[in-house]
């Protein structure tokens, strides 16, 4: 089992899992569920949970860090990669960013650049058993190096668009991007574009 280490400054270690849901967690059935790829795509698709279940998958063993500096140490996550989602619907020239649409209402974007990283997954299952409600299910995004905010719980939708806009964090001063490394917690300390959606390997 591959083992991603994050160097994570500022962040301290607790025993469980300390559950947000800013917009109070919505009530999800698996059966009418879908998961929907659109935006700055050819190809725009869509995916029922049984679907996903049944796609080739990864599984890594990673820290899940908060923006509010608690982490949980070496879970382990699993599902189908998002680049994989992502390329399937042939996203064109023009798309820099990705906003993960939530059940809930909730929002929030990323760089397509960290969208399509190896290490990227629609995470289906935590430590070998279906999300929870709590977790966010039935999928969640998860980027091992970006801040925890960034795996939009109940997702619903994964939208490419040229131009960054703002999400539900965003909009009150959280950061674009939210490295972990860098420790991208708030706007305006020390993000820029590493490349460009041209440069990525498809």
């Amino acid at each position: 089992m591959e083992k991603i280490e994050i160097k994570n400054p500022g962040q301290y270690y607790v025993n469980s899992w300390i559950i947000y849901d800013a917009l109070g967690g919505p009530a999800i059935d698996e059966n009418k569920w879908s998961l929907k790829v659109t935006g700055l795509v050819k190809k725009p698709a869509e995916y029922t949970y049984q679907e996903l279940n049944k796609m080739d998958g990864i599984e890594y063993i990673s820290d899940f860090n908060c923006v509010t500096k608690w982490s949980i140490k070496d879970a382990k996550f699993s599902g189908p990669s998002l680049k994989d989602l992502i390329m399937k619907s042939e996203p064109l020239p023009e798309a820099e960013w990705v906003m993960f649409v939530c059940a809930d209402g909730y929002d929030t974007p990323i760089p397509f650049d960290d969208a399509v990283d190896e290490k990227s997954i629609l995470a289906l299952r935590i430590d070998d058993k279906p999300l929870g409600v709590k977790h966010g299910f039935p999928a969640r995004p998860f980027m091992p190096s970006l801040y925890g905010w960034k795996s939009a719980k109940w997702v619903t939708e994964i939208k490419l668009m040229e131009k960054y806009e703002d999400g539900y964090w965003e909009a009150y001063g959280y950061h674009e991007r939210g490295k972990v490394e860098d420790e991208e917690r708030f706007k305006g300390f020390g993000w820029k574009k590493i490349k460009r959606h041209s440069e990525i390997d498809k």
